[in-house]
């Protein structure tokens, strides 16, 4: 346990140096920005309300065929994210998405209110199985495409919700 939390308390810093450096550009894959989501409240539409995000949240900024960029970094491949915490994933495709690949959430907490599944290209039928599994966890679910659901996991996590994404590339089309 306290290894895990030196880990956690280590993140901000982590997150804070990988910020200072520059990315080196990838010739070989196009990311593709996410749009801003966030809500203009004024009559000029000038206002950001959510303009103080912490440094150590995590943030989606883009995705490309095989991975995501979370914070300036890129990452490939499948990821899961809660709260602030990211982790490589190994599902590839959505057929293997399944109860074992999200067991974690049996033993993470805070519980996280949702759980938002990112299908890649498009939005995929979950497994009621499946559904009734993340249910007994008390999460709820949504499964949408992959851009939609980083976009709503970067607007519920800067809203202070305690929310979950298991996101496959965008690339992955069944």
């Amino acid at each position: 346990m306290a290894v895990r939390q030196r880990a956690v308390s280590a993140l901000p810093t982590l997150l804070r140096t990988l910020r200072k450096e520059p990315l080196k550009p990838r010739n070989h894959a196009h990311v593709n920005a996410l749009p801003s989501l966030r809500r203009a409240f004024s009559l000029y539409d000038q206002i950001n309300l959510i303009d103080q995000v912490p440094e150590d949240q995590l943030r989606f900024q883009g995705y490309n065929d095989t991975g995501f960029t979370v914070n300036g970094v890129e990452y490939e491949g499948s990821l899961l994210c809660v709260g602030n915490l990211l982790m490589s994933w190994k599902p590839k495709k959505f057929s293997e998405i399944t109860a074992d690949s999200l067991s974690i959430f049996q033993i993470v907490r805070p519980i996280p209110e949702i759980l938002i599944i990112g299908c890649g290209k498009n939005i995929q039928h979950v497994d009621p199985e499946l559904r009734r599994f993340i249910r007994s966890t008390g999460i709820k679910l949504e499964a949408v495409d992959s851009r939609n659901a980083a976009s709503t996991y970067n607007i519920l996590n800067e809203e202070g919700r305690i929310v979950a994404a298991a996101l496959l590339p965008h690339g992955v089309s069944s």
